[in-house]
């Protein structure tokens, strides 16, 4: 955590009212909150998923999604009410005095530009430098974020960096042109744990260095305790409780905050089954002349859960994408159910379709941003299933039970949802195929605490009734510890182990492994700094 270089008030938010409109009225969003933020200052906001934490931080910068509006309150940045200026004096502060690192990385950025074009668009419209000083200030950047190939990775388009590489690409477009007000929204929420170190050591110092204030948005208690000097709880629009935190780590106050404390206790006792649903066998795989899988093979046992870890671009989702038959491998074979699959996803009938469903990563570009929930769950019971009229109807109202949500969901679209919300949606669409096979890939990263553990236990319960099989792609080992049965370990394309749980969390353990279990964060304020004061001596 950062020490305040400055007890200069930069912004100061009070009262806010927000509201937001869905299923044909207004809804209160936000309800007489208060902020406080001086510069240099680092502020936690958190909560479960729909408490405000996001419409909280976005209206730190005067703005509000489409479909909600400031009702009332003041929103003082730097001696000016933003609630009060126009859109076209707002943008002058947007992305230059205040910038926003967005939770969806993935969804945020424009496919048909290059990565070092959108990283200095806003310093290169306020003619801070040069472009060629900007370009230069920009690799500078990369490579604190600890970006590979930082000389060239800006001369590629978005699609053409892993999840968790383009989420940093994102915090350098953010800090390029020095801000005063960093709004950061789950920005390592997609980052494996060994990037996530390095990540938030980079935010950290920028803040630190530049004296940048910083409003951090997460649902990770661990992340928040390394990253804020206070934190702000909210809940149902309403502030819960405020303090320092080592205050608030060590002694909460309110039975909500102690109930976001204890949660991560779920541990899933493990399993073995020698019967295989899937074998990948001595895969390779390629996006155009580049190699990213190297000889893969990996066994998922029928009924169990397999948990793939690794930090970004090891080829966890890729490997995913090899099994679905969306990126045909270049040899090896896959055999599911004892029989062997085709590699093009073309090739599959329509039965091996709907017995392997994957759940994506980012929910923002997994959804038809047009459709509603009704039609987005509703399209594979009618395709796979043949169900229609009340019976679809009332089986996609099953579906929304079973992720926790009910029938007022069924008109709204995914802009009207959560970050928490759009991925259960995306985990009710694939249940709606009554697959037996579902690949789950880093589903539980974008929920907070609460809703992570309702999840999981949903997960099993169903695993439970209907014996459905999991490949678990994640970077959270609590998850795994929740989760598996079984761990494979992945590292720049290769399975570096695999082995029941038991076996892989417990020493002796291979040095990548040890990496990846040593960077987990510990809800300790001091975690990160000791961490970080290790691997240099």
């Amino acid at each position: 955590m950062t020490l305040n270089k400055s007890k200069e008030l930069l912004l100061e938010m009070k009262n806010i009212h927000i509201d937001g409109f869905s299923d044909e009225r207004w809804h209160k969003i936000l309800k007489g909150v208060d902020l406080t933020l001086h510069r240099g200052e680092i502020l936690g906001l958190i909560g479960e998923s729909g408490a405000g934490k996001s419409t909280m931080g976005k209206a730190a910068m005067g703005y509000t999604q489409p479909g909600c509006k400031i009702i009332k309150g003041e929103i003082n940045f730097n001696g000016i009410d933003l609630a009060k200026l126009t859109e076209f004096e707002k943008r002058k502060i947007w992305g230059t005095k205040i910038s926003y690192v967005a939770q969806s990385a993935a969804a945020s950025f424009n496919p048909a530009h290059r990565l070092m074009e959108q990283t200095i668009s806003a310093a290169n419209r306020l003619k801070i430098n040069p472009t060629d000083v900007l370009k230069k200030d920009a690799v500078q950047l990369y490579e604190s974020l600890q970006l590979p190939d930082a000389e060239n990775i800006g001369d590629r388009y978005p699609h053409q960096v892993s999840g968790g590489q383009l989420q940093r690409i994102m915090t350098a477009m953010a800090m390029s042109p020095r801000p005063e007000l960093i709004i950061f929204d789950e920005p390592t929420t997609a980052l494996d744990v060994t990037t996530q170190v390095e990540v938030l050591s980079a935010m950290r110092s920028i803040v630190d260095k530049f004296n940048t204030a910083a409003i951090y948005i997460t649902h990770d208690l661990a992340v928040v305790a390394q990253m804020a000097d206070r934190i702000k709880v909210l809940r149902y629009g309403e502030e819960v409780e405020e303090a320092e935190t080592r205050d608030m780590l060590s002694n909460p106050k309110e039975e909500y905050t102690k109930s976001l404390w204890s949660v991560r206790s779920l541990i899933k006792p493990e399993e073995t089954n020698e019967d295989y649903m899937l074998s990948i066998k001595n895969i390779d795989a390629a996006y155009g002349s580049s190699k990213v899988l190297h000889n893969v093979s990996i066994d998922i046992p029928k009924g169990k859960t397999v948990a793939i870890v690794g930090e970004s671009g090891s080829g966890k989702s890729t490997t995913a994408r090899v099994i679905t038959g969306l990126l045909p491998q270049l040899k090896g074979e896959i055999i599911f159910d004892g029989k062997k699959l085709s590699p093009k996803l073309e090739q599959r009938s329509k039965e091996e379709l709907r017995r392997i469903q994957i759940i994506f990563q980012m929910p923002d570009t997994a959804m038809n941003p047009r459709q509603t929930v009704d039609e987005i769950i509703g399209r594979p019971i009618e395709f796979y299933q043949g169900i229609k009229g009340k019976e679809r109807e009332a089986k996609v109202i099953e579906l929304l039970k079973m992720i926790e949500l009910d029938e007022t969901f069924l008109d709204r679209l995914p802009s009207e949802l959560s970050g928490g919300q759009k991925q259960r949606i995306c985990i009710a669409r694939a249940l709606a195929a009554n697959p037996d096979l579902i690949i789950c890939d880093e589903v539980t990263s974008a929920l907070d605490q609460i809703v992570q553990e309702g999840i999981l236990k949903l997960l099993q319960k169903l695993q439970k009734e209907l014996g459905v099989t999991y490949i678990f792609i994640t970077h959270d080992i609590a998850t795994v510890k929740a989760i598996s049965d079984e761990i494979v370990v992945m590292y720049q394309g290769e399975v570096v182990e695999q082995g029941l749980k038991s076996k892989i969390l417990n020493p002796p353990y291979p040095d990548y492994t040890e990496l990846l279990l040593s960077s987990v964060p510990e809800m300790d304020p001091d975690w990160l700094t000791n961490l970080l004061n290790k691997r240099s001596s």
